[in-house]
């Protein structure tokens, strides 16, 4: 699922992948046009592709490929979920606080794997927000408000609830 491959260790994520490295454009002097810093990974079992290309160091940049691959992943692979036997995976839970509220941020490394779990809720629930909160026992409104400060997540949701006839989420 999105949230096991959001959760792997980098170096099994990595074994996943097809490692392409390459010569960057742009600025950053001659060392740029000589190394090849720049890092493409292709996700052999969901077919992500995503690249790092902003620093100079391919160590930086295959750091960032694998942070934007795990997004990619949360954002773009969905699994079926028996919506009558859900309960919040131990990592959701975990985000989630006495007063109800889902409180991780875009940095947290449960991030992903967090984002992934909801969208397989929400597609269980036929893209219902109210119905996947009442499902982690948060309200609607901190479920609105957690999408809504992540702009590709935001995005997802709302090409999801078009797709299935709903209107966007305002």
């Amino acid at each position: 699922t999105a949230a096991e491959y959001a959760m792997l260790a980098d170096d099994l994520l990595l074994r996943q992948c097809e490692v392409d490295l390459y010569r960057a454009s742009g600025p950053g002097g001659q060392k740029r046009n000589k190394t090849s810093s720049a890092v493409r990974l292709r996700h052999r079992p969901t077919g992500q592709i995503v690249i790092g290309t902003e620093d100079r160091s391919q160590h930086v940049n295959k750091r960032r490929a694998m942070r934007r691959l795990r997004r990619a992943i949360a954002l773009n692979i969905r699994t079926s979920i028996d919506i009558e036997r859900f309960a919040p995976s131990v990592v959701l839970s975990d985000c989630i606080g006495q007063k109800r509220q889902l409180r991780i941020g875009v940095r947290d490394h449960r991030y992903p794997a967090v984002i992934g779990e909801l969208l397989d809720l929400l597609a269980a629930c036929g893209m219902s927000v109210r119905d996947a909160a009442a499902k982690c026992e948060i309200t609607t409104g901190n479920l609105v408000a957690f999408i809504h400060k992540d702009a590709k997540l935001w995005e997802r949701v709302n090409q999801m609830r078009t797709s299935v006839g709903l209107k966007p989420l305002r």
